[in-house]
């Protein structure tokens, strides 16, 4: 690997060279205090050193033993990787083609239900996709207390504050809107994607009136339409008690106070909250803001007409929901939008044990980032990653998802394309693993 210096609107930056992609590392984005909106950064002094990974936000894994508290998911995605953490987490990540010019852009946004996760865990890499000629731009967050905080007297002019890490996504976005053509890019040719609460994000943002008309397509997987159709925002003042209560543990008298509690405090304050909670996950989830988040069109019917790739796992930990719901949007898009949307289910069941097509296992096959998991891998598992990356970046393209290992995926979600050890059209499988799924096997979270 070798350094590469590169001019930008923000100053020059420093990045690798390396075999297959330019690598641009912990890119800052912007720059908030706490419960503050981001303020994206337009300059920086001197060369920008964009050679090692940023900071993700605190979460669980930042003051308690990740092994012990989510064990799977340690051993799959971080197992012998360091992370810093804080809540100056604004940065991403960018792999660029080495000879980039004008080139189609995904902008991932990762999962974690909005508490955890970072987009330089070992399975989010762009490498293959720079090789097919896409830039892939991966976003850290703010997360959980620090990023999803919402109080009925935390307003400014404009009206409540909130969904502060949507707004982080949101400004992540606008960077790369002025600044990717310095790496090759072009900004109006933008794919989002995301999984788990990154497709949740993904699917607020079609209707963020700050990025209307901002993307050729979007591609959702693992949660598409749980927010919009099925776990639906709640107002603010609704959660405004949550927080109240998270204050009293923190021993905040004041959102002033609560600003300036230590950052530990502050979580151990959010978890004691949550465990009052019989159901805790919709209390840091985004909440009508009546901004970017608006009641009135968050619904349905205003999905955006443009190309979507709709996906799942089939032995997923709410799989029969996540198929109801893909057939739900499935049913409205093909009936309604001119655009295609394209539907998948993950059939793979991966070897090394028995946990099946486990939640997020597709992220592994999307990215090409099989070399990176411990799972003795198959020339199967290789060819399926080939055909779903491909299929990828060929919908960032043209907005159709092709490739030559796989049969013509045919827009629809009646037979999705079934990734699997004969990839075509099939039925849904959910129902055939049923069992399995409500047993302890699915679920991995």
């Amino acid at each position: 690997m070798k350094n590469i210096i590169k001019k930008t609107p923000c100053g020059e930056i420093k990045g690798i060279e390396n075999d297959s992609c330019l690598e641009f590392r912990g890119v800052r984005y912007a720059s908030a205090r706490r419960y503050e909106f981001a303020k994206e950064t337009t300059e920086w002094q001197g060369v920008y050193d964009a050679t090692e990974y940023g900071a993700c936000c605190y979460q669980h894994r930042a003051f308690e033993d990740d092994s012990t508290v989510n064990p799977f998911y340690h051993i799959e995605f971080r197992k012998d990787r360091a992370f810093t953490y804080s809540e100056d987490c604004f940065f991403l990540n960018i792999y660029t083609p080495k000879k980039a010019e004008n080139c189609p852009v995904l902008i991932f946004i990762h999962g974690g239900s909005f508490t955890g996760g970072s987009c330089d865990e070992s399975h989010i890499r762009g490498r293959r996709f720079a090789e097919k000629g896409i830039i892939t731009v991966a976003i850290n967050y703010r997360l959980g207390p620090y990023g999803f905080m919402a109080h009925k007297e935390l307003k400014d002019e404009n009206g409540y504050m909130a969904n502060f890490g949507l707004y982080d996504q949101t400004t992540a976005i606008k960077w790369v809107i002025n600044n990717i053509s310095a790496f090759g890019g072009n900004p109006d040719d933008i794919t989002l994607i995301g999984q788990s609460a990154g497709a949740m994000s993904v699917d607020i943002h079609l209707n963020n009136p700050e990025l209307k008309n901002r993307f050729k397509g979007a591609i959702m997987l693992s949660g598409a339409g749980l927010q919009r159709c099925m776990l639906k925002p709640l107002s603010v003042e609704k959660i405004t008690p949550f927080w109240n209560s998270v204050m009293k543990y923190a021993d905040a008298s004041s959102l002033a106070e609560l600003k300036a509690v230590n950052p530990r405090k502050l979580y151990y304050a959010w978890k004691k909250a949550c465990r009052q909670k019989a159901v805790d996950l919709p209390f840091t989830f985004p909440v009508y803001d009546g901004k970017i988040l608006e009641k009135s069109e968050f619904k349905l019917e205003n999905m955006p007409d443009m190309p979507y790739i709709i996906g799942s796992t089939c032995t997923d930990m709410i799989p029969i929901v996540l198929e109801g719901l893909d057939k739900k949007i499935g049913s409205y898009l093909c009936s309604r939008n001119s655009s295609p949307c394209y539907f998948y289910n993950f059939n793979r069941w991966l070897p090394g044990d028995d946990m099946g097509a486990w939640h997020s296992a597709d992220l592994l096959y999307a990215f090409s980032t099989l070399e990176y998991n411990w799972r003795p891998f198959e020339e199967t598992d290789y060819i399926i990653s080939e055909q779903l990356s491909d299929c990828i970046a060929s919908f960032a393209r043209d907005g159709k998802p092709e490739s030559d290992l796989l049969p013509e995926w045919k827009a629809g979600y009646k037979n999705p394309m079934s990734f699997s050890e004969d990839s075509a059209h099939g039925k849904w499988r959910t129902k055939d693993n049923i069992n399995f799924t409500l047993t302890s096997k699915g679920k991995t979270v």
